[in-house]
């Protein structure tokens, strides 16, 4: 098992990083780009979940996002681990699975981290806001400490409406540097965990996703603290314009 499983890790590690052991120029793109979620998609999922859960506070809804989210991705991590059980699916497919599911964990990240702001009265209509926000969450206390120069011993969610677009622009840049650095740097390992076989890949991708998962939203509360009672009016004005997508699929 140990001679296998090292193979496989020369194997992905040469896949997903370089001689010098940055992560690929692919790989880096497709990881960035997968934090940046529309707004229209992060409105409609709030609006689903409030259609399904009418009688819900946005802090309950908060409540219902995080559960979704840490299923979604401890649930999505553990299922491509285990394809390199499967003697059909060798250690580099399971590696290309293990890239697509990356991928999948910072999308699932996005609309969660988005959702929430959006629950605190945050409204991300900009893009760069909303990618410096999603960027700072993940980065965890180091993301918070960058963003705490907006605010003064509060959330630093709450002061992202009074902020200068040239202070956000300038911790923005740097958030993105420490971020394509540090989580290209976790996931690029976490994707390699997850292609090794003999079911070790299910254990990483399972356990790996839940952890950075926890962590996600552990960072997500000391950026927006408690949430509010009643949505925003604001945004529950907003989710009420969307179309309705049950109508549509009627007709």
């Amino acid at each position: 098992m140990g001679f296998k499983t090292n193979s496989a890790l020369r194997l992905a590690g040469g896949a997903v990083f370089d001689r010098d052991g940055r992560p690929k120029t692919h790989i880096a793109r497709g990881i960035e780009r997968a934090v940046e979620v529309q707004r229209p998609l992060v409105l409609a999922n709030i609006r689903r979940l409030q259609r399904k859960h009418p009688n819900a506070s946005a802090a309950e809804l908060v409540k219902i996002l995080e559960h979704h989210y840490l299923a979604a991705v401890s649930g999505g991590g553990a299922a491509v681990g285990a394809t390199a059980i499967v003697p059909a699916v060798g250690t580099a497919a399971a590696l290309g699975l293990s890239v697509a599911a990356t991928v999948g964990f910072l999308e699932a990240t996005a609309l969660y981290a988005q959702s929430v702001a959006e629950l605190h009265g945050v409204r991300l209509q900009d893009p760069d806001r909303s990618r410096t926000v999603v960027m700072a969450i993940m980065l965890g206390e180091e993301g918070t400490a960058m963003m705490q120069q907006l605010s003064k011993g509060q959330p630093w969610g709450s002061a992202l409406g009074g902020a200068s677009s040239g202070m956000l622009g300038s911790i923005g840049s740097t958030i993105r540097k420490q971020f394509l650095k540090k989580m290209l740097a976790r996931q690029g390992s976490v994707i390699v965990g997850r292609a090794l076989p003999l079911g070790v890949g299910a254990v990483i991708g399972g356990a790996g996703n839940y952890t950075m998962g926890r962590s996600v939203i552990k960072a997500a509360h000391r950026a927006f603290g408690e949430a509010p009672d009643t949505i925003p009016g604001e945004l529950a004005a907003e989710i009420m314009d969307l179309p309705d997508s049950r109508s549509s699929e009627r007709s």
